[in-house]
């Protein structure tokens, strides 16, 4: 058979956890559900897992997972997310890869994904190397196999970002149409100038690269994808079917690889029974018997290119100015606001680039002290991000360290891995994509700001807040008296701080009893008192909160009150003081029956170091 069909869907989500705790708080413009990740998995993930197929009068005859027929990336902090609240659709997930090399001459369908989503064209080298390592490392400890090919995020792509691929070992990737420059066939002299994306996507071209490495790059069909994504083609899966086979050429005599790439989420999220079309239209092709499905894998290693490519360099699938959208007000935008600009971009760049390598310096120089090489150690800490073990952590700390380290350098050395996780999380893409820094993706990258520079404060003397700040202000927010960027920093970022003595507080006011872990932390209940008097209910707790990030751990006692009217109080205070816990619950029980919300509140504030109204 000569013709070949693949598709290809890419499933993302920006990473949107409160970077204190690592946990999703409730978002309400993803209701009903708790957040959007919840949200999409409902719609479009777990979907795509048990997709039906219909006969004519309705009725389903067959389920069948989409994934085991389709080539497709996970964003990495997507599928760690899925592991650890959509069990069930993660491990259909990695069960459809492995079936996939089953049905594909032993090519599994998934592709790695550069790690954050980050524009890699922007990316400084050192960045650029860690996003494809942890990338393709993060890939190879959940689907047990080495990946052949990577998605750069947005398909923004230089040579440079092509060399690491490369270098790492990568056999292809995917970009738009547009992205080629110019072809010929592999040992001819003459090139062919392309314009208007007027490449043939029905075939692999390989790319030499000036290291003298080279890659394969296959181009995708934009009209058929942009169908997918934007023209209802998911709306009748016989008519997706027939649209993929129109792809080919009827003269042509040589194979042919009808491909198409969207964003994953096109199916069963942006169009509502998209999965169901997917699945009826593959299931139409394989009953038609003109065309086989494959993945990338499988189709390259039968029919290696016979034709060369050169790129045009700073160029992405998304953005018609090449990579300006992620750093300049170049009129792409998702078009909120009649009259709004995005020169916030550049300024909001400009202000992490400033605190990235502020932080760079500082990093090696400290970490320096007990690791044989702090970069080398930033590329092989994916191992401990994606399996949060302590097998993994020895692991770590057994290949990095200089020398055998102590609990407290231990804990040093983790606090500055991650600064720096969280200093590569501030260039999420999704962060410049959209149209202001009030958003929510913009909000969620200076959030990851905010975490690095608390991160730091613990560790160099210096005031790196101070100077970021006043970058930020450079950023100007498009609706009236939203302010710059430092006033999304000061008045959201701020506010999702969370510190060990706030975990002790939030944990003890929990719907759960004695909860044994709060996001991130572990906590140990050794002192607990809950009692209502007259619908008073007075609340007292000592507990050791330890993170299981860092291991920075610290017994702290915390109290609280809650009145008749639903009004709470509350506060904590370093230390496990057996007796200072016995005289705050003594002093608020005898203030509790009768006492004015002024006298609860002097209670706790002579005893603990804070006390504060309670949301």
């Amino acid at each position: 058979m000569a013709r070949f069909i693949c598709i290809h869907g890419h499933f993302y989500q920006p990473p949107r956890e409160n970077p204190w705790l690592e946990e999703i708080e409730q978002q309400p413009g993803a209701a009903p559900y708790h957040d959007w990740n919840e949200r999409i998995t409902a719609e479009c993930y777990q979907p795509n897992t048990e997709a039906r197929i219909l006969e004519e009068r309705g009725h389903a005859v067959r389920v069948v997972n989409n994934f085991d027929s389709i080539s497709f990336d996970f964003g990495p902090t997507l599928l760690s997310w899925l592991e650890r609240k959509a069990r069930a659709t993660y491990d259909a997930i990695l069960e459809a890869d492995r079936r996939s090399r089953e049905r594909f001459s032993g090519h599994g369908s998934a592709l790695a994904q550069v790690y954050h989503h980050a524009i890699m064209p922007l990316c400084n080298e050192r960045d650029r190397r860690t996003q494809v390592i942890w990338g393709l490392r993060e890939f190879e400890l959940r689907f047990g196999r080495k990946a052949e090919g990577i998605w750069l995020a947005e398909t923004a792509v230089d040579l440079a970002s092509l060399e690491v691929l490369a270098e790492q070992g990568v056999a292809f990737t995917l970009l738009a149409p547009r992205q080629a420059r110019r072809v010929r066939k592999l040992g001819a002299s003459r090139w062919t100038e392309l314009r208007d994306g007027a490449i043939d996507p029905k075939r692999p071209y390989r790319i030499k690269l000036p290291s003298g490495r080279s890659l394969v790059l296959f181009f995708y069909d934009g009209p058929i994808s942009q169908a997918v994504a934007f023209e209802g083609l998911l709306h009748d899966g016989g008519g997706f079917a027939a649209r993929l086979m129109s792809g080919f050429n009827e003269r042509r005599q040589e194979e042919q690889l009808v491909q198409i790439a969207t964003d994953g989420e096109s199916y069963g999220h942006h169009h509502q029974f998209g999965e169901m079309a997917l699945a009826a239209a593959l299931d139409r092709i394989r009953e038609q018997g003109r065309a086989r499905i494959t993945n990338y894998g499988e189709f390259l290693a039968r029919h290696p290119p016979a034709h060369e490519v050169e790129i045009h360099e700073n160029s992405s699938w998304s953005c018609a100015h090449g990579v300006e959208r992620w750093q300049s007000d170049c009129g792409c935008r998702a078009g909120r606001g009649k009259d709004w600009n995005q020169a916030w971009r550049g300024p909001l760049r400009a202000a992490l680039d400033g605190l990235r390598d502020e932080l760079a310096v500082r990093f090696e120089r400290q970490a320096g002290a007990y690791l044989t090489a702090p970069f080398e150690a930033r590329d092989r800490y994916v191992d401990v991000v994606t399996l949060r073990t302590e097998q993994a952590l020895e692991r770590f700390f057994q290949e990095c360290a200089a020398r055998p380290l102590g609990k407290p350098e231990q804990q040093t050395v983790l606090e500055l891995m991650e600064l720096q996780r969280h200093a590569l999380y501030m260039y999420t893409s999704c962060g410049w994509f959209f149209d202001d820094p009030t958003g929510l993706e913009t909000r969620q990258i200076l959030a990851y700001a905010g975490r690095a520079l608390d991160l730091a404060a613990r560790r160099f003397p210096d005031d790196l807040e101070g100077p970021f700040l006043r970058r930020l202000e450079q950023a100007v927010c498009n609706p009236p008296g939203a302010g710059t960027a430092r006033t999304v920093y000061e008045e959201e970022v701020r506010a999702r701080k969370i510190g060990l003595e706030e975990v002790a507080l939030r944990a003890g006011f929990s719907k759960d009893k004695r909860p044994p872990r709060y996001g991130c932390f572990r906590i140990e209940w050794e002192r607990e008192l809950e009692e209502t008097v007259q619908g008073r209910t007075l609340i007292c707790g000592q507990v050791l909160v330890t993170s299981e990030l860092t291991r920075e751990s610290r017994p702290i006692l915390f109290a609280g009150v809650c009145l008749e009217n639903g009004r709470r109080w509350g506060g904590t205070r370093a230390g496990a003081d057996p007796e200072q816990y016995e005289r705050l619950v003594a002093a608020l029980r005898r203030i509790l029956p009768e006492g004015g919300a002024d006298d609860l509140l002097a209670a706790l504030a002579a005893n603990l170091d804070r006390a504060r109204a309670i949301a």
